[in-house]
């Protein structure tokens, strides 16, 4: 009996990795042609309508200058500005603001890894991930040059709005913490000061459990299941670095080559070793799911502070209600195809009786709500290992004097991916919601006077911090 019961769940679990697997390469499929298509598009219509816009560009870049820029940070799987052809990860919400960043940073990469990179994408120069780091890491202390930076004034008398989704949320914490850390040999100025604003969006603040789902061990939160989906993800990403198609990963890149992978480099004995688990970023645990366990959220959050001199603001995201005492899905038509099993799975989640608990009163119940791919309870602000201070908003239009060293949170019904990649899907809700982001940054968040916008008077706001 016990034999037959075991087969069962042996069949239900292989059966549940074929329809994940195949579901997440039919949506990369799609990603990627869309990208493709968007492309193709766009080279024919400007071989075929070449436009002048030489003026018009100067002049709104003489109108900018004075703005701070809005750098919005992609979460795993992520793109920046420049990959994937014209396809835009924040679908196309950068559009709505004069002075905006998208950085591509490494898509798989560890939370410590991207923020170096955006680092140096910002400052200028050549990343340097340090020498302990990636000596511990087996990877090159050297990465990208990204030569005089998109915005080498930056200081505390320039400081930046910071927006991340998912994963990005954390690189934005740990870039900050950096910064007063004064963690980059030769920029021995920097602090905590040159970020004005942090901006969650379904924000990675204290894990999930579809880590556990797709693969990570719960015991330990670092290493993988043998058989599951992130098994499946790492070897198609050592492939697709081994292989080292150039064309290919100029257009799409996990982030891996201070690695060094590639078969020129490494030769067939390098993947055999990569496959194995004897090197590479699967091996040392440098990449993005163990910063995503519960364990590993916990772990990184205890060196990160929520500073007193910067705004921070939370959108958490859910797509489950409570009906009958049970947590479920709140419908079926809302949820994207990708999420949908996943939303249901991690609604009914529960911590392995034989596994100790994550943290000391874990509960199971505080954890079900979720968008998909992160726990609404994870999102709202940094709750592990010590509760940072929050306060919950219904309304983005409360009046209220917004006050720096406080998480301002608001809950709102979607999944993980609504706001970002395909816009129509949220409809007009994607709009309310970059445009409150947007004009906070603009209008109610300042430290020395409001900013001038470019065509528009200076804003007064009494309710608006001085």
């Amino acid at each position: 009996m016990m034999m037959i019961k075991l087969w069962m769940v042996t069949c239900l679990q292989l059966a549940e990795l074929f329809v994940s697997s195949v579901v997440h390469l039919i949506y990369g499929f799609y990603i990627f042609s869309t990208a493709v298509a968007g492309d193709v598009s766009q080279k024919l219509s400007d071989y075929l309508f070449k436009s002048n816009v030489g003026g018009e560009t100067d002049q709104s870049q003489s109108n900018v200058e004075g703005l701070p820029p809005i750098v919005l940070v992609h979460g795993i799987f992520g793109f920046g500005k420049g990959r994937l052809g014209g396809l835009s990860y924040f679908g196309g919400a950068e559009k709505k603001d004069e002075r905006v960043l998208v950085p591509d940073l490494g898509s798989l990469t560890s939370i410590y890894d991207r923020a170096r990179e955006l680092f140096y994408y910002l400052k200028g120069g050549r990343v340097d991930f340090g020498e302990e780091h990636s000596e511990a890491c087996g990877h090159s202390r050297f990465g990208r040059d990204y030569g005089k930076g998109q915005y080498p004034e930056w200081d505390e008398d320039h400081p930046i709005h910071f927006v991340g989704h998912s994963a990005g949320a954390q690189v934005i914490r740990l870039l900050q913490q950096m910064l007063a850390d004064k963690a980059f040999e030769g920029f021995e100025e920097t602090n905590e000061n040159w970020v004005l604003s942090v901006t969650s969006l379904s924000g990675a603040f204290n894990g999930t459990t579809r880590t556990y789902l797709d693969g990570m061990r719960t015991d330990d939160g670092i290493s993988m299941k043998p058989i599951c989906l992130l098994q499946i993800c790492r070897i198609g990403v050592i492939m697709y670095d081994w292989l080292d198609v150039s064309w290919l990963k100029n257009y799409y890149n996990f982030g891996f080559d201070h690695f060094n992978i590639s078969w020129k480099t490494t030769g067939v004995r390098g993947l055999v070793d990569c496959l194995v688990g004897n090197s590479g970023p699967f091996a040392t645990g440098d990449w993005i799911l163990p910063d995503l366990t519960i364990q590993g959220s916990t772990s990184l959050n205890s060196n990160l502070q929520t500073f007193p001199s910067t705004y921070y603001f939370s959108y958490a995201t859910k797509r489950t209600r409570r009906m009958m005492g049970m947590t479920v899905p709140s419908g079926v038509l809302g949820i994207h195809p990708m999420l949908f099993l996943r939303v249901f799975q991690m609604s009914q989640w529960r911590f392995p009786q034989d596994v100790s608990p994550p943290y000391k009163g874990y509960r199971d119940e505080e954890w079900q709500e979720n968008d998909g791919a992160m726990n609404t309870i994870s999102m709202t602000h940094p709750r592990l290992p010590v509760e940072h201070p929050s306060r919950f908003i219904r309304s983005d239009s409360e009046c209220q004097t917004l006050q720096p060293g406080i998480w301002y949170y608001k809950i709102v019904e979607a999944d993980h991916i609504t706001f970002i990649v395909n816009r129509e899907r949220a409809g007009v809700q994607f709009d309310l919601i970059y445009d409150s982001i947007f004009q906070r940054c603009r209008k109610h968040v300042f430290r020395k006077i409001p900013q001038t916008l470019p065509n528009h008077q200076s804003p007064r706001c009494p309710s608006s911090p001085r």
